[in-house]
């Protein structure tokens, strides 16, 4: 508000000579002038209006002076209001006591003198109007040091969030910086440098001695060599060395140095950043180390399918195409259950599922045992035995017939897997005259390739196939489902 500013000064009075009155008498102040016949109609001028002064008769119908003044007093906005009252008879002092009491700056009488009522009323709206301008400056002023707070604050936290920054980029990409004087052999490190080491900066003392210390005897030779070219006039020098620790563990680290010359051309000192690479070495020896696992399963796996086209016989060439066909893909279920695990193993349960699945019609298949994690090979030898035996069972067995059920269990005695296969209720059974291929195949990939045996009972209500399989390096096994699970065509 500025100083020219009008205020608003209320004139309450029941009377309208008397506020016409009023209004002659303080026109000359300049101020806007309101006039209110009744103390509410003065309420709710108050509740949408600031008001700088309240002029108001004491006596008025329905809200006497006191009863607006103590009204006026409750709203928290008007609670410093300047009020004057104007009473056209005598008050004694009890009535000017509850005056003030209800809020009341002042006591104007009747007849009233201009000159005095002006003064009084330009007194207190010119006190408003200083008022009003103070809290403005005052508020200004709060914004000012509340928008230099934020700038201030929004600083540190930009400096502090590059800080942070730094930091976590020094330490996202395990480096280190260290300055060497090489006249009078102080050294500084930061702590990056410290870290890589893994030691301490309260104790470790930094000298030529405690960091070959700390360097793999076999690269020692990388510092000597340094110093040598450095010597030699060289400013600049990058090697990969390693750090042993005094934990015991050894880090790759790749190291920068540049060296700084006098006027004479000599080296005076020698900075240097160390990069941690010990991550990216371990990665390089993995992926070597993948490479030629995939290069020994590949071969593996190529010469598994040339066996299986050179030995399997069939009647004509769709005959012989299906059983190759089907011996390749109980080879590529048993790759995806293997695949699952990184070639870390398969579960047998989840490979006879595997093998299974595709020849479950109802509850024709049931099998359970405990949980064994299989080696690749002997999976893979296993998923071609169960792929013989359900393909025969499926040809003259159980799985010919709708009445047909199977069971396969298993178990673990003294680190060798015991596999029971064991059909009913399908056609009669006769023993063959002699083995056919899939017989053969089943002995000889469980006797030849596992070091196991496959026992054939034929018996008239079904056929019984016992498998031994020793698990060498098999060493899981936990309970899987005890009870058999039967198998259905959504399983």
């Amino acid at each position: 508000m500025m100083e020219h500013e009008k205020v608003n000064i209320l004139l309450v009075d029941d009377q309208p000579a008397k506020l016409l009155a009023y209004e002659v008498i303080l026109k000359e102040l300049g101020e806007n002038l309101v006039s209110a016949a009744s103390g509410r109609e003065a309420l709710e001028y108050l509740l949408k209006n600031e008001v700088a002064v309240i002029l108001v008769d004491v006596c008025m119908p329905e809200l006497d002076g006191f009863e607006l003044a103590a009204m006026i007093r409750e709203h928290p906005r008007f609670q410093k209001t300047a009020m004057i009252f104007i009473s056209a008879i005598q008050v004694s002092d009890l009535d000017r006591l509850r005056g003030y009491e209800m809020g009341a700056v002042d006591y104007v009488p009747v007849p009233v003198v201009p000159e005095v009522l002006r003064a009084k009323i330009r007194v207190f709206a010119e006190l408003y109007r200083k008022t009003r301008q103070l809290e403005r400056f005052n508020a200004e002023l709060e914004d000012r040091v509340r928008a230099r707070t934020a700038e201030l604050e929004q600083s540190n936290a930009r400096l502090l969030e590059s800080e942070q920054r730094r930091s976590l980029a020094i330490a996202a990409g395990r480096m280190g910086s260290w300055d060497w004087d090489w006249v009078n052999g102080d050294w500084m490190w930061d702590e990056g440098q410290y870290r890589i080491c893994g030691v301490d900066p309260e104790s470790f003392v930094v000298t030529l001695a405690s960091l070959q210390a700390l360097l793999h005897p076999d690269d020692i030779g990388e510092l000597r060599k340094a110093m040598a070219q450095f010597n030699k006039g060289a400013r600049s020098y990058e090697t990969e060395f390693r750090i042993k620790r005094p934990d015991g563990e050894v880090r790759w680290c790749v190291g920068t140095a540049a060296a700084t010359v006098d006027r004479g051309g000599r080296v005076v000192r020698v900075s240097g950043v160390t990069i941690d690479i010990t991550e990216r070495k371990r990665a390089e020896e993995r992926q070597n180390l993948l490479a030629r696992e995939v290069d020994h399963r590949a071969k593996n796996a190529l010469a598994l399918a040339q066996s299986i086209v050179r030995l399997t016989r069939g009647e004509n060439v769709k005959a012989y195409i299906r059983a190759v066909e089907g011996r390749i893909n109980a080879l590529a279920r048993v790759h995806t259950v293997l695949s699952l695990s990184s070639w870390q193993g398969a579960e047998i349960g989840r490979l006879v599922d595997e093998e299974l699945a595709p020849y479950s019609t109802g509850d024709q298949i049931a099998f359970g045992g405990s949980e064994i994690q299989l080696q690749p090979a002997t999976a893979q030898t296993l998923a071609l035995a169960l792929h013989e035996l359900v393909t025969n069972s499926c040809k003259y067995g159980a799985l010919s017939t709708v009445s047909g059920r199977i069971s396969i269990r298993w178990e673990i005695e003294a680190d060798v897997l015991r596999m029971v296969w064991e059909e009913r209720d399908g056609p009669v059974v006769e023993k063959p005259a002699s083995r056919g291929f899939g017989t053969r195949s089943v002995i000889t990939s469980i006797e030849s390739q596992l070091g196991g045996q496959a026992e054939f009972d034929w018996r008239s209500e079904g056929l019984i196939c016992r498998l031994s399989v020793p698990l060498v390096q098999d060493v899981s096994t936990r309970p899987f489902r005890q009870n058999f699970v039967l198998k259905g065509s959504g399983s």
